[in-house]
């Protein structure tokens, strides 16, 4: 989610006892790597049993391009899981064969695994975004910075049944050095963006499609929310940029890593 105010994001109060997950815990919890991204496949026919220090540490540059190359595309869906909104935007992903990556807050993940679980199914990929989206993330201690990223690391694969988020986005694209390579680390490349469609404003659905029409040539990687209010102009605007990117000959990937 891009940094639309400067708080501690919209889940603050709701979050607190989540804040308190140990470090110690996550670490010696998080066990499996998602395979495969693609297709329909099951969480378990995506996840392989290896230890987190087995895990292969990933570049900790910022991820912007698409594995599509140069007329490839990145949807990727911020906030969620929602029970409202994840499975609408998950039939339209499915309607136009599109295939997403889902920045997942950990405490929504662990509301909603069966949504978890769904996105993953159908072939989607899993993002960390943090325990309880503070913006303020490059501000905070190195310890918080680890319990946010590293809980909600364990968080999200937990809820989808094994598969790890292949992605870390910081809250408002608040990275520190120390954030991304602690992620990379954990075999999580960091995720950028470069066209924010400003639907977390609720600016309209016309204004949404207009706003990836006209920076779509700033690169690959769009940004969208599932979750945080309501959704309806986000839903609508995908049902209109997925059919209209594909006649102008754009495919649908996944954010290099």
């Amino acid at each position: 989610m891009a940094r639309h105010s400067g708080g501690r994001g919209w889940y603050g109060k709701v979050l607190g006892t989540a804040l308190g997950v140990t470090l110690l815990a996550c670490g010696a919890s998080v066990w499996t790597a998602q395979a495969g991204a693609v297709g329909g496949s099951s969480p378990k026919a995506n996840a392989s049993a290896t230890p987190v220090s087995d895990v292969k540490k990933v570049a900790v540059t910022i991820a912007h391009a698409s594995d599509k190359g140069a007329r490839g595309v990145n949807i990727t869906i911020d906030d969620g899981p929602d029970p409202e909104w994840t499975p609408q935007v998950l039939d339209v992903l499915r309607e136009y064969g599109v295939k997403a990556t889902f920045c997942m807050v950990g405490t929504q993940a662990q509301a909603h695994p069966d949504l978890v679980k769904k996105v993953v199914a159908a072939g989607h990929r899993l993002c960390d975004h943090s325990v309880s989206h503070d913006t303020t993330m490059d501000k905070q201690s190195e310890a918080y910075q680890s319990q946010q990223i590293l809980d909600a690391e364990r968080m999200i694969t937990e809820a989808s049944g094994g598969v790890r988020p292949m992605y870390y986005r910081a809250p408002g694209g608040a990275f520190t050095p120390y954030s991304r390579n602690l992620a990379a680390s954990h075999g999580m490349r960091p995720l950028g963006w470069n066209v924010d469609t400003k639907d977390f404003e609720r600016p309209g659905t016309d204004a949404i499609v207009a706003t990836v029409e006209r920076e779509l040539p700033n690169g690959p990687t769009l940004l969208f929310h599932d979750a945080g209010g309501d959704r309806s102009q986000t839903v609508e605007a995908l049902r209109r940029i997925l059919p209209e990117l594909k006649e102008q000959g754009y495919s649908f990937g996944f954010p290099v890593r």
